[in-house]
């Protein structure tokens, strides 16, 4: 930031130490990965601009008071500050060889809350400053980028398209002989999407499949979180912190009490200590891990398979394995049997 009075924020990006821990956790990798290598770094290039991420960042002290400092008034208030500062005409710059090591949720229940809060804060955001932007004295080209891209596009754009074809008008398609979805808007253009989504983790390609049957199932949360956000409705501004298991501490606490216990409990901190405590009880614990059940899940996966089932009477074969495949996807979700089980 020396000598560059006019930025307000450097960005870097995201790694995790947990990656490759469960199925659920290489597919966030996934949308991640295309999140920091293309959204960040594209918008970092050309128009000094993309949303905070909420950690891995430097902020300007001066930046944040010009723009109003921290407010509470959405569950996202990283990306809040991101858009204010841009319109008082900060720059930010985006680090992506800078790794800063996270976790990602190995839970399914995790995941969830963590996406509702992700898709229901930037529609509470927008509502906000959709004005604020209008009249802001930002270039055109920014504000449409603001409005479209940034806002729409992602947020609630993708989200209802995905949820009214594949959870509504594919499976109601089955039982209407007058509506005919062609191949092309079933597979060809969702496929499509999940490769340029999967470029950026080559390393990711055997996981396309799985990751688009995924990203249909997680329509149902973030198109309800959109709804709730854009309208006020429910648990538009609930906060839950996401759980996650420590996996980047635990091996750093676990080597220090296995060379120097004595020396750990002398000199290190309390909250070390609480968390060391905290994982010795775990372990001898051994709490049982439950399957939870999720309605919306199970009954999309009983509307879907059911519809398979009338696309193989009437011999659709395509919409008949996606209408499976689907189905099945939406069943092990509902039943809780993909990622780390709640203890």
């Amino acid at each position: 930031m020396k000598g560059k009075g006019d930025l307000a924020l450097v960005q870097t990006r995201w790694g995790f130490v947990n990656k490759d821990e469960n199925l659920i956790t290489r597919l966030q990798d996934i949308n991640l990965a295309f999140h920091f290598e293309v959204e960040q770094q594209v918008n970092g290039w050309f128009i000094n601009f993309f949303g905070f991420n909420g950690t891995a960042g430097v902020w300007r002290i001066k930046a944040l008071e010009h723009c109003g400092g921290w407010l509470d008034r959405t569950t996202v208030e990283d990306m809040d500050i991101a858009v204010r500062a841009h319109l008082c005409g900060w720059r930010f710059i985006y680090l992506n060889d800078v790794q800063c090591l996270c976790e990602l949720p190995e839970s399914y229940e995790a995941y969830k809350k963590q996406q509702h809060r992700w898709h229901s804060g930037p529609m509470q955001l927008f509502r906000l400053c959709f004005w604020d932007i209008v009249h802001s004295k930002v270039s055109l080209l920014k504000k449409v980028n603001l409005i479209f891209l940034f806002f729409l596009l992602r947020k609630l754009i993708l989200p209802f398209y995905s949820f009214t074809l594949f959870c509504i008008i594919l499976p109601l398609s089955m039982f209407l002989p007058e509506a005919q979805l062609p191949a092309w808007v079933v597979c060809y253009i969702p496929g499509l999407v999940s490769i340029l989504n999967i470029l950026p983790s080559p390393q990711s390609f055997p996981f396309i499949v799985p990751y688009l049957l995924f990203e249909n199932t997680m329509s149902v949360t973030k198109f309800n979180a959109m709804i709730s956000g854009l309208f006020l409705l429910g648990s538009s501004y609930e906060w839950i912190v996401t759980k996650k298991l420590g996996r980047s501490s635990e091996p750093d606490l676990l080597s220090i009490v296995e060379n120097k216990p004595t020396t750990l409990h002398r000199s290190s901190s309390e909250s070390g200590l609480a968390e060391l405590n905290k994982l010795e009880m775990t372990k001898k614990n051994g709490k049982k891990k439950r399957n939870r059940l999720y309605r919306k899940e199970l009954a999309l996966a009983l509307i879907l398979l059911t519809a398979s089932v009338r696309s193989l009477m009437s011999a659709q074969g395509i919409h008949f394995y996606f209408l499976m495949f689907q189905g099945i996807t939406f069943l092990v979700v509902g039943l809780d049997l993909i990622g780390e089980q709640v203890s």
